[in-house]
């Protein structure tokens, strides 16, 4: 037991992202079931899907979830309402300044995480009263932080500003890379990328393969003027990249991005024109696997690292 899995009643330190078109009930059960943290994102539900998609996952799994609420999409006061009356406790706040709802959030009884991406944004949320904190590095899928600060390097930076229970994100899908975040000041991690390819995923199929297609180097940052987002190239990619590439303006980047794009990509499997957000350990991902697999290799990789580390003559 260490202060995450303490904090969350859970077994493993192993906290599944909350993911855009990509995390249901399907998959944060499942996770959940095999002693990691599932994460229901609500990114792209409205507060009826929501609740719909919570109930769903309460008769699944008798073990704790939580729910990712991006702040910068409306009607969250709706979405935290409708987890107050359905009893789910646990939220992972993003996307947004953490001041906003904490404070509100534990005074009814919530457990709130924020999830961060740089020195300032973790000092704001240990400020707001968070429980714990999310640092997501660079390598991370979907948005991601301007200042382009990696996984090794941004760990080590929180952990000296701040006491709080740390988890760490960006490029982590390996119980290898678990150890490297522990070794660094973190006590859990958060992975999504990897969950991503796995059955329980809502993603559509066809994404699912191009992520097991994946090379190093085919996913980049995008749309830095707008959001930073990390997306595998395809041909939108490369029309945002071109557009981007002659100093287009945020309302003509903006205007390319149009709507649904994400849904197009992720969730309809439009390979060519939709937004497909992943992060770069998808150049790793080369199996589909179900999610309570991936969950206990990742334990039984990281017991092994740590074995052959301490085994060391070093």
């Amino acid at each position: 037991m260490n202060r995450i899995t303490s904090l969350f009643n859970i077994r493993y330190p192993v906290i599944q992202a909350g993911m855009i078109w990509c995390s249901g009930w399907r998959l944060a059960s499942a996770v959940s079931n095999a002693g990691g943290l599932g994460m229901i994102g609500s990114g792209s539900m409205d507060p009826d899907l929501l609740r719909e998609q919570v109930r769903k996952c309460k008769l699944a799994t008798k073990h704790p979830f939580g729910v990712n609420i991006p702040l910068l999409y409306e009607r969250n006061d709706e979405k935290f309402k409708v987890l107050e009356e359905e009893g789910v406790t646990i939220v992972f706040t993003s996307a947004g300044n953490p001041s906003t709802w904490t404070r509100s959030l534990k005074d009814k009884g919530f457990t709130v995480v924020h999830v961060i991406a740089n020195v300032k944004f973790a000092l704001k949320s240990q400020d707001a009263g968070v429980d714990a904190i999310v640092a997501e590095g660079f390598e991370a899928g979907g948005h991601n932080g301007k200042e382009e600060t990696t996984t090794m390097v941004l760990i080590p930076q929180i952990r000296e500003v701040t006491s709080l229970p740390l988890i760490a994100a960006g490029g982590i899908a390996t119980g290898k890379a678990m150890l490297a975040a522990f070794a660094l000041g973190a006590e859990g991690v958060q992975i999504g990328s990897r969950f991503v390819a796995t059955p329980e995923s809502s993603a559509h199929p066809a994404f699912k393969q191009m992520i097991l297609e994946a090379s190093d180097g085919d996913t980049m940052l995008a749309l830095k003027q707008i959001g930073s987002v990390r997306l595998l190239k395809n041909k939108f990619f490369r029309e945002v990249n071109q557009l981007e590439g002659t100093g287009a303006s945020p309302e003509e980047l903006i205007n390319l991005l149009g709507k649904g794009r994400a849904r197009k990509g992720m969730l309809d499997g439009d390979l060519d024109d939709g937004e497909l957000e992943i992060g770069q350990v998808s150049s790793l991902i080369k199996e589909l696997k179900p999610a309570g697999e991936i969950v206990k290799e990742i334990m039984f990789d990281y017991q092994q690292a740590l074995k052959q580390l301490t085994n060391s003559d070093l």
